[in-house]
């Protein structure tokens, strides 16, 4: 391929052929020079080298997490001692969102470019990368080369583990306020011993002991800390209503995210962590075990799930869990709440599930609803869609009013704040004793 200076090189012998008319021996300086232009042509091709002077990489995780902007980080390494200026493509899947997939740069010899791109997956699944696409230019910049470079590599995207890592490093640094989370652990609330402390004037009198008192000649008192090894299962609804969209992603990949990320909580906090997700059947149950394996039999789960066009049945679902889990647990319920027979059967089975646990109901809310009923309509289209938009917010309202008159706990938030929402209820839940 020609580049813009060589075909400027080759118009230059345009004047040499019209003035041939006249001058007929200037149509063989017009070939000449042609030729020495064509020479250059080959000579500056033969510089620029084949694709194997160069070495190309991609990095990446090995699993995606859906929703995240995931890094890819590309590689170039000049083999040759001769400076290159290059254009390169990746090819990544079409179902990923990504602004920019042609990159242009330039290496010195035996050295390496790099940069960082970035790539958002609205679903879980089997993707795959494609080849690299690889042009540069000769030394004189006359012609630029091109070629291809197996790349092809296949990847899985799962619940977002990006959320997860940055939640682990900011607890190591003591930062998670940064991740929206509020500090919720209250010493001398709970019934499990933390460490002994010098009495303070607010201190319970009662939590005082009296051994330690004795041995250090200054009162000392007991700090305690909630419990661990609670019982904590996510109960996720997969049915018709969790497929519709919210911001280009499903409500119930928002779902897997905040479920994923409550399990690496409470399993690091030593809480006993359960799933469960039904449609109208089961689909899988995951008893609450502690530990890690814990979560990453979650995370294998919960990469399979799939909603399903049908209405959820929550008296199988809750009749179900209570058989399997005969012990006090939180149980988040993971729906959306509508009216009708199904808000019925919820509130019923919700009601039965509460004597003997502490249920949850979590439910996303639609940012472009409720922007509708705020917005002035300009004509009759608009008029029906905010009125249409009200009353779709005020029967999720009394919906969830119902609920919470049954005594049952409920949490509806914007889907992108859903996460953090439902790590800092349940951290607030557990810190205020209610398990």
């Amino acid at each position: 391929m020609l580049t813009l200076r060589a075909v400027l090189l080759l118009l230059l012998a345009a004047p040499m052929f019209a003035a041939a008319l006249w001058l007929p021996f200037i149509r063989w300086l017009a070939w000449g020079y042609v030729l020495l232009c064509l020479a250059l042509f080959w000579f500056d091709w033969w510089r620029a080298g084949p694709i194997s002077r160069f070495e190309l990489s991609r990095q990446h995780d090995s699993k995606l997490s859906l929703g995240a902007e995931n890094p890819i980080t590309l590689h170039l390494r000049n083999r040759s001692g001769r400076q290159a200026h290059f254009w390169w493509r990746d090819e990544p899947s079409e179902q990923f969102v990504t602004e920019q997939v042609v990159f242009a740069g330039e290496v010195k010899g035996f050295q390496t470019w790099q940069t960082v791109y970035h790539v958002r997956p609205l679903r879980r699944g089997d993707y795959a990368f494609g080849d690299f696409t690889l042009r540069w230019q000769g030394p004189l910049g006359l012609v630029v080369r091109q070629g291809k470079v197996d790349a092809a590599a296949p990847v899985k995207v799962y619940p977002n583990l990006l959320d997860v890592r940055r939640y682990d490093l900011l607890l190591r640094n003591n930062r998670l306020q940064e991740l929206g989370l509020r500090h919720t652990r209250q010493f001398g609330e709970g019934t499990e011993y933390e460490r002994l402390r010098e009495y303070l004037p607010d201190d319970d009198f009662r939590r005082i002991n009296w051994k330690a008192t004795a041995r250090r000649h200054r009162p000392i008192t007991v700090e305690y800390q909630t419990e661990r090894s609670q019982n904590i299962i996510a109960v996720v609804d997969v049915g018709r209503m969790m497929q519709s969209p919210v911001e280009q992603m499903a409500k119930l990949d928002y779902v897997l995210n905040a479920v994923l990320l409550l399990g690496y909580v409470a399993t690091g906090v030593g809480d006993k962590v359960g799933l469960l997700t039904f449609a109208d059947t089961i689909q899988n149950y995951l008893n609450p075990r502690q530990g890690r394996g814990q979560f990453y039999r979650m995370l294998e789960m919960l990469y399979g799930v799939e909603a399903q066009p049908v209405e959820p049945n929550y008296e199988q679902a809750l009749s179900y869990l209570m058989l399997k889990q005969r012990k006090r647990a939180l149980v988040l319920l993971f729906t959306d709440v509508s009216g009708g027979f199904a808000l019925q059967s919820l509130q019923a089975h919700v009601s039965l599930l509460a004597r003997k646990s502490l249920p949850l109901v979590v439910t996303i809310s639609d940012p472009d609803v409720v922007a509708m009923s705020r917005t002035r309509p300009h004509n009759s289209q608009m008029v029906y869609q905010q009125a249409a938009a009200i009353r779709l917010l005020d029967e999720r309202q009394l919906a969830l009013d119902s609920l919470r008159r049954q005594g049952v706990q409920t949490l509806d938030v914007p889907a992108n704040q859903l996460s953090i929402a439902v790590i800092n209820r349940y951290l607030q839940l557990k810190g205020t004793m209610r398990l």
